[in-house]
């Protein structure tokens, strides 16, 4: 093997997208032969030099697993905190395979999310261009009016930009309450509980119930699955 950037062999080795292998790097988290690398310009042939994430070596011939997990509250989706929180790593530990979550959830959400060691999917996963989807059941509180609905199917301003149109299912509505399904493509930080601050009005629980096709349906929070070959297929057909 010639010689490539350290991020893309960590991501063509499944461990994590290059984006998160840029991370690690930049942590500190990597080492070739046997010293810490964070200049994310670096070339490495990994037929002659040894290199290490989280001190354990890297290889390229790793069984791909794709897992499905209900992550509760509680949990950060990272492969590991700084501050010493639960991760969803903790919910998979009899899983021998290294696999890292695809995005995240932020510690207070619960719902869907994908771990795998397949860094070419989850750089398709994640990619903004893709649009891939994903749908969240909130409950809200606050002021609730037909306008507020239409501004956040429109795009709301954040400080970060203006988000992109939300597709909005109303289950249930009162003056000062709602449960509501919402669907958007994006992957701002906490962007639905910031959406619907910029209405003024507050989610009090914030579940994402599909992504990509995928839903919870048999999988209690908590618990994981393994993806089917079929399922596996569907999501590669966005490489």
């Amino acid at each position: 093997m010639s010689e490539e950037r350290l991020q893309k062999l960590i991501s063509h080795a499944g461990i994590a997208s290059r984006r998160a292998a840029e991370k690690m790097i930049s942590e500190g988290r990597v080492k070739v032969d046997g010293q810490i690398v964070k200049d994310l310009g670096t070339k490495v042939n990994p037929d002659a030099q040894k290199i290490f994430v989280d001190d354990k070596p890297l290889t390229f011939d790793e069984r791909k697993i794709y897992v499905l997990l209900n992550k509760p509250q509680g949990y950060v989706s990272t492969a590991k905190d700084e501050r010493g929180r639960k991760t969803v790593l903790d919910l998979i530990s009899e899983i021998p395979e290294r696999v890292y979550p695809v995005g995240r959830l932020d510690v207070d959400s619960e719902g869907l999310i994908l771990l795998t060691n397949d860094g070419e999917l989850t750089n398709a996963l994640i990619h903004p261009k893709f649009e891939i989807e994903k749908t969240y059941r909130a409950k809200v509180s606050g002021e609730i009016t037909p306008e507020k609905f239409d501004e956040l199917r429109s795009g709301v301003e954040l400080e970060d930009g203006k988000t992109a149109p939300a597709k909005i299912e109303i289950l249930s509505l009162d003056e000062n309450s709602a449960v509501v399904n919402v669907t958007i493509h994006e992957g701002k930080n906490r962007q639905i509980r910031r959406m619907f601050a910029a209405v003024g009005c507050t989610v009090r629980n914030l579940k994402r119930i599909k992504f990509a096709g995928l839903t919870l349906d048999g999988v209690k929070t908590g618990s994981f699955r393994f993806l089917t070959n079929e399922e596996v297929e569907i999501l590669k057909r966005h490489l």
